[in-house]
């Protein structure tokens, strides 16, 4: 598949998972870890890099994704499984990473920007900053709505969704959402994604038949 350096600006938001637990595209290699490209108007941003480096640019290949396209680098917390990929793709395409507070100092060169409070990091896009010590999520204004991205959710979703809310009303959530089961927080949602190291994904989804989506390695959810 030909690899795509360049993209065409429009108003659809695009997550392509790029590294998860399990494929959606069998094409693609399955790992334990996680990483998403999002697409969103002017800014392309990789958010964490998954577990190995070699799977993650395998992947994106395959996908016809070119590193080159990334922008930014947001990398929510220091787990292996998160942060295992960053060094290979730095290599290819030395752009700024946007890390945690708490995250140890990167043995990469390049330029990084560690994250305490929440910010906001370009028009419309915005960290929750490092909730409870441990990590940071993403927030992404999208035609009036909110989008949040997760990593692994350690400092739990009720906590992450509070923050995130301050930016506007979130509607959807994609990532890893650990040992979640307060379900009810996610009643008002249209859409939610869990994966990687989502521990009650089926239940999830025979609650909310209506607005889950199935994640895995090579889906791509679009938000209008």
């Amino acid at each position: 598949m030909p690899i795509s350096k360049f993209r065409v600006i429009t108003s659809i938001m695009k997550i392509t998972i790029l590294y998860d637990n399990n494929a959606w595209n069998k094409s693609l290699k399955a790992d334990w870890g996680f990483s998403c490209l999002i697409e969103v108007k002017e800014k392309t941003i990789l958010f964490d890099t998954g577990a190995k480096g070699t799977i993650l640019l395998s992947n994106m290949e395959k996908l016809g994704l070119n590193p080159s396209m990334v922008d930014d680098i947001f990398i929510s917390h220091s787990h292996w499984d998160h942060v295992g990929g960053l060094s290979d793709f730095l290599k290819i395409n030395p752009v700024k990473t946007y890390i945690p507070f708490s995250c140890p100092e990167p043995r990469f060169t390049g330029e990084w920007v560690r994250v305490k409070e929440p910010r906001q990091i370009h028009n419309n896009i915005f960290s929750t900053g490092e909730l409870k010590g441990m990590e940071q999520s993403l927030a992404i204004k999208h035609d009036g709505i909110i989008v949040v991205i997760t990593g692994c959710s350690h400092p739990g979703v009720r906590e992450i969704l509070k923050t995130a809310s301050q930016y506007g009303k979130v509607n959807t959530l994609i990532g890893g959402l650990h040992g979640f089961n307060e379900f009810n927080l996610i009643d008002d949602l249209e859409k939610i994604c869990p994966v990687h190291c989502t521990q009650y994904i089926q239940k999830i989804k025979a609650l909310y038949p209506e607005k889950y989506i199935e994640g895995g390695a090579g889906k791509v959810i679009q938000l209008q």
